[in-house]
């Protein structure tokens, strides 16, 4: 226990001094009142705030952006494979998809979120439209790329014992495609916080990016602040859990 605690305070120790320093500057900046409170609140308003609030962000509004997050990222996830694995079978598929999937990223989601409106109106299924148009791409892209990646020299050796494609396939291209795969996941799903976040401020009635459109328009910057603070965290916690279940199944893979 000992070993593993001085370790991580060797692998993190300077980035959460950088991070203690940070906020020391930042809170007596705010605090000598070189920057206003209103633009930037100090850490210790963002905090007192987030206190405050507790109740309302973490019994309403947080679950409702997870919900959307978990949902958006999950239909992702089956969407992005299937179609990632299809356009590795299918040379057609991959020509006739992955323009559509390139012209997909670069409609701006600010433009396209009314369009979500209108279609589902303003229930949750139009803020999980946004966060799968954010976060697929990745997902397919990392899936089919990983697929493609090295591996010929195991190929080649199985199609001299008689494997098959599916063999060759399940045996050496998806173990090897599983780290590039896992770096998709791990953008796409701190996309779909963003992605959600999107939705939320354009249109709901619940919701972090809601709530914090509501208090910026009554100018409460530390209600504001303690949102952000809430969406970077869950951001975090999500990327760290798949960082986890990577390092689990790779672990495993190498057994």
């Amino acid at each position: 226990m000992k070993s593993r605690f001085k370790k991580w305070t060797e692998d993190y120790g300077l980035f959460l001094l950088v991070v203690v320093l940070l906020l020391s500057v930042w809170e007596w900046v705010v605090r000598q009142g070189f920057i206003p409170s209103f633009i930037l609140p100090a850490p210790s308003s963002i905090w007192n705030s987030l206190v405050e609030n507790r109740q309302l962000l973490l019994e309403q509004h947080l679950p409702a952006t997870l919900k959307e997050v978990l949902i958006g990222f999950v239909l992702s996830l089956i969407g992005g494979v299937i179609f990632g694995v299809g356009m590795h079978f299918s040379r057609a598929l991959e020509k006739v998809l992955y323009p559509f999937l390139v012209i997909s990223q670069t409609v701006p989601l600010i433009a396209i979120s009314p369009i979500f409106i209108m279609w589902f109106g303003y229930s949750i299924w139009s803020k999980i439209a946004v966060t799968i148009l954010t976060a697929f791409f990745p997902i397919v892209v990392s899936t089919y790329d990983g697929l493609k990646t090295g591996g010929e020299e195991y190929r080649e050796l199985l199609l001299t014992m008689g494997a098959n494609r599916w063999q060759i396939f399940k045996k050496v291209q998806v173990p090897l495609a599983l780290p590039t795969f896992f770096s998709g996941l791990k953008m796409s799903v701190v996309y779909c916080v963003v992605g959600a976040t999107i939705g939320e401020w354009l249109g709901a009635s619940e919701g972090l990016g809601y709530f914090s459109r509501r208090m910026s328009g009554n100018l409460q910057a530390d209600a504001v602040f303690a949102a952000i603070f809430l969406l970077s965290l869950l951001g975090i916690i999500l990327f760290l859990l798949i960082g986890f279940i990577e390092r689990q199944l790779l672990k495993n893979k190498i057994r």
